[in-house]
């Protein structure tokens, strides 16, 4: 373990448009770091948003809810309320204990999809971002890009053919989705690391573990 020593305490977030891939990767990561990394499955802690706590199962069923109608701006506020719950109840704590937290979701996709999907202004949306998150940021943010035609292809034989709220909007939607995130990529280049969804899961996997070792082993 001493060698993945800079591992510990780190938070890595996964981000990416519907379909990406995105449970899959992490679940792959996760074995490899207690393989080879030599971490004990409790060192390691899997989130996901919305969600992760009482409240944000809660409303993520919400969220989900295909019938549900829900402005931008509640949804943008749903969303970064279950963030804030998840930070300080789950994330915060497993970081302060030395454990290294993967998390399905985080920020940016709220930048991507609220934003850059729906249109909020930038201000608001980094506002709530600070309010939910503080100062607990990534050291690692891994970008999924896909096609969104294929993503949704994707997406809908996971769910059995039974798209959600955010799965049902238009191709023009997840299309800005998808601008959105390759643009803050582009804007903090240190922290991201942009990866091919379209490759088979065992390549997408194999340049992530590329990617962590140099930067923590």
């Amino acid at each position: 373990m001493a060698a993945f020593s800079r591992i510990r305490g780190a938070l890595l977030t996964f981000e990416g448009g519907e379909g990406a891939g995105k449970s899959t990767l992490i679940a792959r990561l996760a074995e490899r770091l207690v393989a080879e990394a030599g971490l004990a499955p409790a060192d390691i802690i899997r989130v996901r948003e919305p969600g992760g706590t009482a409240l944000g199962e809660g409303i993520r069923e919400i969220l989900k809810r295909p019938e549900a109608a829900i402005c931008p701006e509640a949804e943008a506020l749903l969303f970064t309320a279950c963030r804030a719950e998840l930070v300080n109840q789950v994330i915060r704590p497993a970081l302060a204990a030395g454990k290294v937290v993967l998390c399905d979701r985080y920020a940016d996709s709220t930048v991507a999809y609220q934003q850059g999907g729906r249109g909020l202004p930038a201000d608001l949306v980094a506002s709530a971002n600070r309010l939910a998150c503080g100062d607990t940021a990534p050291a690692l943010t891994v970008l999924l890009d896909l096609d969104p035609a294929l993503g949704l292809a994707r997406a809908s034989r996971r769910d059995s053919g039974k798209p959600d709220r955010l799965e049902s909007l238009d191709l023009a939607f997840h299309r800005r989705v998808r601008e959105a995130y390759l643009a803050l990529a582009s804007a903090h280049p240190a922290r991201f690391l942009t990866l091919d969804a379209a490759q088979p899961p065992e390549a997408v996997a194999e340049s992530l573990w590329h990617e962590v070792a140099r930067r923590f082993r």
